[in-house]
C-alpha cells in the first residue's frame, strides 16, 4: 500500500474581487492534509468543477450560500478516488461525488459524499449532465416553468452546461420549437447541429430582441434565464399570455459594477399574465431519482448529447473560473487533475 499524502495543494480566496475577479484575488497553497476520524474518508480529487454561481461566494454578502471565507480553501462539486476509509459504507478504490473541490486532496465526512459507478458514465458527467447543471435544467424546466407539449421554449446561455441540457429536454418532451443563444458561431452551429434545436443566433450579432423575435415569429411560452439583462428584456416581449420564466442565473450582471439598466418592460408581467420564478436546485432534490434514470437513459440511447470543456492541472483552475464567466467553454467547464 502506498504511503498517504502528507500535503495538497488547494485554491484559496485571498480578495474579494470588485468586478471581474483577477487572479490576483486567489492563491494556491500547499496545505497539510488532515488526518481520517472516524466515519471519514479521504478522497484524491481528479476533477473538479467551476460554475457562475460561486462568482456570487466571492463577495462578504448574505445569499442562499455562505461566502467563501478568505485565506480558506474554496469549494464545489468534486469527484474522485477514495484512498483511504474508516467508514464503513465506502472503502478504498471507490469513486465518489462530493462538494469539496479546488484541492488535490479532501478529507470529509462520509455521509457527505455519494458513491458514483464509473462503468455507467464518464466520472466527469456526474459534474455536469448527470450532476447538479444536469438536475437545474430538469427541475428548472419540468418543474419551475411548468413546461408541457407544445411549448415554444427559449433558453438563454444555451450552449453552457445547463442550457444545453433544457433545450435537448424540451425537445425531447415534445417542444414546439426550442432557441437558443449563445456567444459565437460556432456554438450556434453546435445548437442546431448537434443539440437539435430548431433555430439559434449568436447574441453578439446584433439585437437579441431583434433576433428572438425572427426566430420566434409566433412567440415563446417558456424563458429558461441563464443571463439576465437584455435576454430577460427581449423574453418578456417575446412571451404569449400566460408565459414562464424560469430564472437559473444572470450571468451578465455577476461583474458588473453598476446596476443593469433592463429590463425596461417589466409591467408586461400583469398584461401577459406571466409566472417568473427563480431557480435553486437544492429545492428540487426530490426529482434526482427521476432525472438520473431519465437522463441517463437518454444519454445511453444517444438521444442527449453533452460537451466538456477540461482544463487540465489545478493550477490553471481559476484561469479555467475566469474562462467560464467570459464564456469561453463549450458545456460544462472542468478542471482535471490527472
Amino acid at each position: 500500500m502506498s504511503a498517504l499524502p502528507a500535503t495538497g495543494r488547494e485554491w484559496h480566496l485571498v480578495a474579494r474581487p470588485h468586478g471581474w475577479p483577477t487572479p490576483a484575488d486567489f492563491a494556491l497553497r500547499e496545505t497539510a492534509v488532515p488526518e481520517v476520524g472516524e466515519g471519514q474518508i479521504l478522497v484524491r480529487n481528479q476533477a473538479f468543477s467551476v460554475d457562475p454561481y460561486m462568482r456570487g461566494r466571492m463577495n462578504d454578502v448574505k445569499s442562499y450560500v455562505p461566502p467563501f471565507q478568505l485565506d480558506r480553501p474554496m469549494d464545489g462539486g468534486a469527484v474522485g478516488e477514495v484512498i483511504a476509509s474508516r467508514a464503513g459504507d465506502l472503502a478504498v478504490g471507490d469513486h465518489v461525488l462530493h462538494n469539496l473541490g479546488w484541492r488535490e486532496y479532501a478529507v470529509l465526512d462520509a455521509r457527505h459524499a455519494t458513491k458514483i459507478d464509473p462503468s455507467l458514465a464518464s466520472l466527469t458527467a456526474y459534474l455536469g449532465v448527470l450532476g447538479m447543471p444536469g438536475l437545474t435544467a430538469y427541475a428548472g424546466l419540468l418543474e419551475v416553468a411548468s413546461f408541457k407539449e407544445g411549448d415554444a421554449v427559449f433558453v438563454s446561455g444555451a450552449a453552457g452546461a445547463v442550457g444545453s441540457e433544457v433545450g435537448q429536454i424540451a425537445r425531447l418532451k415534445g417542444a414546439s420549437r426550442v432557441i437558443g443563444s449563445a456567444g459565437s458561431d460556432e456554438k450556434v452551429k453546435l445548437l442546431v447541429e448537434e443539440y437539435g434545436f430548431d433555430a439559434a443566433f449568436n447574441y453578439k450579432n446584433g439585437d437579441v430582441a431583434q433576433q428572438l423575435k425572427d426566430a420566434a415569429p409566433d412567440g415563446i411560452d417558456v424563458y429558461f434565464d441563464n443571463v439576465g439583462g437584455d435576454h430577460l428584456e427581449a423574453a418578456l416581449s417575446a412571451l404569449n399570455v400566460h408565459g414562464r420564466i424560469a430564472v437559473c442565473g444572470m450571468i451578465s450582471m455577476y461583474n458588473a459594477t453598476e446596476p443593469s439598466p433592463a429590463p425596461r418592460n417589466l409591467a408586461l408581467v400583469i398584461g401577459k399574465r406571466l409566472r417568473m420564478q427563480g431557480l435553486l436546485v437544492s429545492d428540487h432534490s426530490a426529482l434526482h431519482p427521476k432525472f438520473a434514470e431519465e437522463v441517463s437513459a437518454w444519454i445511453r440511447s444517444g438521444e442527449l448529447k453533452y460537451s466538456e470543456t477540461v482544463v487540465p492541472g489545478i493550477e490553471n483552475g481559476v484561469e479555467a473560473f475566469l474562462g467560464m464567466l467570459r464564456g469561453e467553454n463549450t458545456g460544462k467547464m472542468i478542471v482535471s487533475l490527472g
